[in-house]
């Protein structure tokens, strides 16, 4: 099921033309989610565009989002799946936070290419 989110949410950030993806498998590494999904848009419009489409893509294919933060702002927009966590940066932002350092030892996964 997590599997099928993950291909669900990755088409979604494709779709949209989100940059520099990265799946980390967060599993035994954090409590909080067994992926994060980050990826970064050119300007705050873009990244409320993605962000409405993982959301709408999720729930077109019933799974629930608990929460999204930072929508808003556009900075750094949040979207909370449960298992998968989808973090969508602004461009400026990204390298700032580097979350793919801060997470470091998470493998990273390779996502075939969206259809």
């Amino acid at each position: 099921m997590t599997e099928s989110l993950l291909q669900i949410v990755y088409k979604a950030l494709d779709d949209k033309r989100a940059e520099d993806i990265v799946v980390l498998n967060m599993q035994n590494i954090s409590l909080l989610a067994d992926y994060f999904l980050i990826c970064n848009g050119n300007s705050d419009r873009q990244a409320q565009a993605i962000a409405r489409e993982v959301q709408e893509k999720a729930q077109e294919n019933g799974y629930e989002i608990k929460r999204i933060e930072g929508f808003d702002s556009a900075r750094w927009i949040l979207v909370d799946l449960g298992d998968v966590v989808v973090h969508i940066f602004h461009k400026d932002e990204r390298a700032f936070y580097n979350l793919e350092r801060l997470w470091g030892d998470a493998p990273q996964l390779d996502m075939p290419a969206a259809e």
